[in-house]
């Protein structure tokens, strides 16, 4: 077991990975990619000390070159979900299970909004892991909204599984369905049913499932965490970094404006030490 599961790989969670090695804890970190794209992309970042004038890339370049120079690994995972089992945490990414006493959260920006009935039927016929649901719908219909293309050799697995499997690509630059798969170009409005999800509903029609497959990098954050709060859309945390469920803490861009380099890396580096303290606080709890 972990003393901290630090989750997500921009200037927060590198940050936090940081501070937890210098703190000397033991720890995981990991997420759907070890960078964060928005960091890399930015043209040129002009407030962060001591680094006038860097390109997002030279930024994230500095961030990566400086955990590795620490023996600081990042573990490529897609989290799904965070549980509170008996003072612990347990970590679900695909079909592996990580465990630790505390969570740092650095998601960064929930820029993709659930669409309605998603998180609703989160668990009762929809699933954001291929790999842990897949074989439960061998023969049956399913539909696959892939929001990336990281995860098309995803869509190919459930293809090969599925009875019928409907795909909607809801990004640009779909390489094109599986041989068993329908390609929809158009985007859901929202899941219907009754105790489990039954329809997949567009503009213009609706389409009896069995499941529904929701692939994307990030989730919305009280779906990754039950009972997490919010405030805003974003998560709620006080000057500790610390949110609403005792032992998960977050940083970064997910705790609302502004959405600065600098504020991100501050908030890791408290959100760290907050999460050392509360580790000594509850020894042998």
């Amino acid at each position: 077991m972990y003393d901290i599961a630090i989750i997500g790989g921009g200037p927060a969670g590198v940050s936090a990975a940081i501070n937890a090695r210098l703190l000397g804890k033991n720890f995981i970190w990991m997420g759907s990619r070890p960078t964060s794209l928005k960091a890399e992309k930015a043209e040129l970042v002009k407030n962060y000390p001591g680094l006038p004038d860097a390109t997002g890339e030279e930024l994230s370049w500095a961030f990566k070159q400086h955990a590795e120079s620490m023996n600081i690994p990042f573990s490529v995972r897609a989290v799904t979900g965070v549980y509170e089992t008996g003072g612990k945490f347990s970590v679900l990414a695909g079909n592996e299970e990580t465990e630790a006493r505390t969570v740092i959260l650095c998601l960064g920006v929930n820029a993709q909004k659930p669409v309605e009935g998603e998180e609703e039927f989160l668990g009762r016929g929809i699933s954001y892991c291929a790999t842990c649901d897949g074989m439960l719908y061998r023969g049956k219909t399913i539909a696959v909204a892939v929001y990336d293309g990281q995860f098309e050799s995803e869509v190919e697995f459930l293809c090969e599984i599925a009875g019928t499997c409907y795909v909607i690509p809801l990004y640009k630059g779909y390489k094109g369905a599986p041989a068993k798969g329908k390609e929809i170009i158009k985007a859901p409005i929202k899941y219907a049913g009754g105790r489990r999800v039954e329809e997949v509903v567009f503009k213009d029609g609706r389409l009896a499932v069995d499941g529904v497959f929701v692939l994307r990098p990030s989730i919305s954050y009280t779906a990754l965490v039950h009972g997490l709060a919010t405030v805003g859309g974003h998560i709620a945390v006080d000057r500790a970094c610390a949110t609403n469920i005792p032992g998960i803490f977050a940083a970064g861009d997910c705790t609302g404006l502004p959405y600065q380099y600098a504020k991100a890396v501050g908030e890791g580096n408290v959100a760290a030490h907050s999460a050392a303290q509360y580790l000594s606080e509850n020894k042998g709890s």
